[in-house]
């Protein structure tokens, strides 16, 4: 959507806004825009950037906004993540808040570094020793915006999360470095470059 949004030369929030029929969706997405600071009309490739991704999972609306930051070597920082989420009637707030946490902490393994090596094919990372998994120092802070509907029948909240982050990384990077990935994991070791192509 960012990439559609770039080539329209319009802001991918209001371009998203512009073509959602979902309301759930626009309002989550919103939410989530709010809460991460999104700049309309934010400079790509100075070393920052703001990205943003919305779907359904499970009749429940999520939205994640993340910041990043790329210094001069490549490496990546990440700096900060919002997710809000509509799950129709929150049954208990703290419960829910805890598995959006841990399915953004799960998709940020996807998305930055987890994968299956393989040598003369057989895995050579099939231990929790070698296979990379986010640690405590890989996670920033993340903030959860739970929006309660209550006139709705509650939905699942477990793994939903986790299918907004990868893209809101990617549009981040793409923001702060101005080169998009659209492979995962997107900085395996750390450090963003640039595709093969």
């Amino acid at each position: 959507i960012d990439e559609l949004a770039y080539r329209a030369g319009i802001d991918p929030l209001e371009f998203r806004l512009t073509h959602l029929a979902d309301e759930r969706v626009a309002r989550v997405l919103s939410e989530a825009a709010r809460r991460i600071g999104w700049r309309s009309g934010a400079a790509v490739g100075e070393g920052t950037g703001l990205g943003l991704a919305c779907g359904v999972e499970k009749d429940g609306r999520v939205a994640t906004g993340v910041a990043v930051e790329v210094d001069a070597g490549g490496r990546l920082h990440l700096l900060r993540i919002v997710t809000a989420f509509e799950s129709g009637t929150t049954v208990h707030p703290d419960s829910l808040r805890n598995q959006v946490e841990g399915a953004t902490v799960m998709g940020l393994g996807g998305a930055l570094f987890e994968a299956i090596e393989l040598e003369d094919g057989r895995i050579t990372n099939g231990s929790l020793t070698r296979y990379r998994v986010p640690r405590f120092t890989d996670i920033p802070p993340i903030e959860v915006a739970l929006i309660d509907r209550p006139d709705l029948p509650a939905t699942g909240g477990g793994e939903s999360p986790i299918l907004t982050i990868a893209p809101a990384l990617a549009n981040a990077i793409y923001q702060a470095t101005g080169t998009r990935l659209r492979a995962i994991p997107l900085a395996p070791d750390g450090v963003i470059r640039p595709p093969l192509v």
